[in-house]
C-alpha cells in the first residue's frame, strides 16, 4: 500500500505529466526508442529546472511580502492560493480531489469534441480551481454527487474553454500557436491585452522612432540585470522600513544569515534574478520537447490539440515586461486594500507578492503585446485591483466553511464562482 501511495504521489506531480503527454505523444509518432526516451526524459528535465528557478524566485518573494506586512503593520488576510488550498484540502479532500480528477478527463472530452482545444497541463492550478467549484457547490449545500458532477464537467470545460480568451495575445508574442496559457487568470490576462491594444498607435510610434539609448541605459536591454535591479531596490525599501520602524523580528533577522542588513538586501535581489534565470532556462527546453511530442497527439487523438502551459512559459517573450506588470498588479493591490479600508470592510485582503508577480507579471507581458510599456502598466494595475478586491465575492461563504485567513485571488476563480453561487443561490 505504501508503494501505491508512493506512486500515486509521483502522478500529480505536474513534471511526470509533463512526462508521459511527451512519451505518448513521440510513441505515437512511431519514433525510436532511443527518441522517445530521450525526449521524454528532456521533457521532465526541463520542467524540473523551471520548478527549481520558480521556487527560488518564489522563496525571496514570500521573505520580501512577510517583510512588508511587518515593515508597514499591516494584517489581514493574504490573497495566497497555497495556504488556501491546504485548508481546502483539510476539510473537503475528498470532494476536491473527485472533482480534480474527472475535471481532467472532461478537458480531454472537451479538447476533442468541441472548439476549444487546449489541454490544461499545469496541474497544481487544475487542483486550486477544483478546490473553489467543490468549496462554491458544498457552500450552496449541493449533494456530493453534484458537488463532483458539476464541478467536474465546469472544471473540463475550463481547462479547455478558458486559455482561447488570451490566446490572441500569446499568438501576437510568441509568433506562433504551439502553446496556450495554462493558468487560471485566463480572463485577467485577456482583458490586459485589450486595455493594451488602447495604446497600439503610441506603441508602434514608440517603436518606429526609438533613438541610440545612452550606455548605461542599455544595459536594461539585459533583462536579468532589470530583473536584478529592480528586486534589489524592493528589497532595500522594505529592510529599511522595518529597520526604521523597529519592527526587525526574529523570522526577519533569519533571512540575513551571516550578511549585516545593508548586504543581505543586495543579494537578496541577485538571488531572485539567478532564479529567473534558470526558470527561463527551463522554460526553453521542455516548450521545444512538449510542443515536438504534441504533434502525435494532435494528429492521432485531438486533432489540432494546444498544451496549455504555466504562464512563466511566456517570459521570455517580453521579460521586462514582466516586470512592469509586478509593479502595476503590486500598486492595484495596495490601492484595493486601501479602498477596502476607507469603507471599512470587515475583511481587509493583502496582494501577495507571489501573485502579483507571476499573475500581474503574466498580465503585463499581454498587456505589452500590443501597447508596449503603457498597456502592460495600465492593464496589470487594473486587474491588480481585482486579484485583491475580487477574493471579496466569495470569501464569506467559503468563510463560513473554515477557509479563513487566506483566499484564492485569481480572475477566473472569482468570475467563474460568482456566476455559479449566484446562480445556485437562487435555487438554494
Amino acid at each position: 500500500m505504501d508503494i501505491v501511495n508512493v506512486i500515486l504521489t509521483q502522478l500529480r506531480e505536474t513534471s511526470v505529466i509533463m512526462g508521459i503527454i511527451a512519451l505518448v505523444g513521440l510513441l505515437l509518432q512511431r519514433k525510436s526508442a532511443v527518441d522517445v526516451f530521450s525526449g521524454t526524459v528532456k521533457t521532465i528535465i526541463g520542467f524540473m529546472i523551471f520548478n527549481i528557478g520558480s521556487n527560488a524566485m518564489s522563496a525571496q518573494v514570500t521573505i520580501f511580502a512577510n517583510m512588508f506586512s511587518t515593515a508597514f503593520n499591516i494584517n489581514g488576510v493574504v490573497t495566497q492560493v497555497e495556504a488556501a488550498t491546504a485548508m481546502a484540502l483539510n476539510q473537503y479532500g475528498l470532494e476536491v480531489s473527485l472533482v480534480f480528477v474527472l475535471g481532467f478527463a472532461m478537458n480531454l472530452v472537451f479538447a476533442r469534441f468541441t472548439p476549444f482545444k487546449a489541454v490544461f497541463l499545469t496541474g497544481q492550478h487544475f487542483l486550486y480551481f477544483a478546490c473553489v467549484l467543490a468549496l462554491v457547490f458544498i457552500a450552496l449545500g449541493a449533494p456530493t454527487v453534484i458537488t463532483v458532477v458539476a464541478g467536474g464537467i465546469i472544471l473540463g470545460f475550463c481547462g479547455a474553454a478558458l486559455p482561447s480568451f488570451c490566446q490572441p495575445f500569446v499568438e501576437k508574442l510568441t509568433g506562433g500557436a504551439n502553446i496556450a496559457i495554462g493558468h487560471f487568470n485566463c480572463i485577467g490576462y485577456a482583458f490586459s491585452g485589450y486595455v493594451g491594444k488602447l495604446f497600439t498607435k503610441s506603441a508602434e510610434k514608440a517603436q518606429s522612432e526609438e533613438k541610440e539609448l545612452p550606455e548605461f541605459f542599455k544595459l536594461f536591454r539585459d533583462f536579468v540585470f532589470s530583473v536584478a535591479l529592480f528586486m534589489v531596490v524592493l528589497f532595500y525599501v522594505v529592510t529599511i522600513a522595518c529597520y526604521v520602524t523597529g519592527n526587525f523580528t526574529e523570522e526577519i533577522t533569519a533571512n540575513f544569515g551571516n550578511n549585516v542588513w545593508f548586504i543581505w538586501p543586495f543579494m537578496a535581489g541577485l538571488q531572485f534574478a539567478a532564479g529567473m534565470s534558470v526558470l527561463i532556462y527551463g522554460v526553453r527546453q521542455f516548450i521545444a520537447e512538449i510542443t515536438a511530442a504534441f504533434v502525435g497527439i494532435s494528429e492521432k487523438l485531438i486533432p489540432d490539440a494546444r498544451p496549455a502551459v504555466d504562464c512563466p512559459a511566456i517570459f521570455p517573450f517580453a521579460p521586462n515586461a514582466v516586470i512592469i506588470g509586478f509593479i502595476g498588479s503590486f500598486l492595484g493591490g495596495l490601492v484595493a486594500m486601501a479602498i477596502l479600508i476607507a469603507m471599512g470592510s470587515d475583511t481587509i485582503f493583502i496582494p501577495a507578492a507571489g501573485i502579483c508577480f507571476f499573475s500581474g507579471g503574466t498580465c503585463g507581458v499581454c498587456g505589452y503585446a500590443y501597447g508596449g510599456w503603457k498597456g502592460a502598466l495600465l492593464g496589470s494595475f487594473i486587474v491588480g485591483i481585482f486579484l485583491c478586491a475580487g477574493c471579496l465575492f466569495l470569501y464569506p461563504a467559503f468563510a463560513e466553511l473554515g477557509i479563513a485567513d487566506a483566499s484564492f485571488p485569481n480572475v477566473d476563480y472569482n468570475i467563474v464562482g460568482s456566476v455559479i453561487y449566484g446562480i445556485g443561490s437562487i435555487f438554494a
